[in-house]
């Protein structure tokens, strides 16, 4: 249970940075990071494997690289549905998709490395 909010805390943090990074992307508060990450990792969750399924041939066209709109998309739903977390569009969409991406990879490769010590 620690982990997973621990992993929350995380990608709330991460939201924050992405806020920070990229213009059109607007987080106003850390509660709403905290929302917009629970929401978009229950979107994750939910929906992702479906759109997934369904768009798999352009996904093994594009060698995986359709993941990346895929995640675009859902933080762009999830910017619709949560209150003070704004996405002003696809392309801020998909730069934070990437970022997110980065810091995910790091944060699982630091987590690997302390569970082995």
């Amino acid at each position: 249970m620690s982990y997973l909010i621990f992993r929350w805390v995380i990608n709330a943090i991460a939201l924050l940075l992405v806020a920070y990074l990229v213009p059109g992307f607007v987080v106003a508060s850390f509660y709403n990071a905290l929302i917009a990450a629970l929401v978009l990792g229950l979107v994750n969750a939910l929906i992702r494997p479906l759109l997934f399924i369904l768009t798999l041939p352009i996904t093994i066209l594009t060698l995986g690289l359709f993941t990346f709109v895929i995640n675009a998309l859902m933080i762009w739903f999830v910017s619709t549905v949560v209150d003070g977390f704004d996405v002003a569009g696809f392309s801020p969409a998909l730069l934070a998709a990437i970022i997110l991406w980065v810091i995910s990879l790091v944060t699982n490769w630091m987590i690997e490395k302390a569970k082995e010590t």
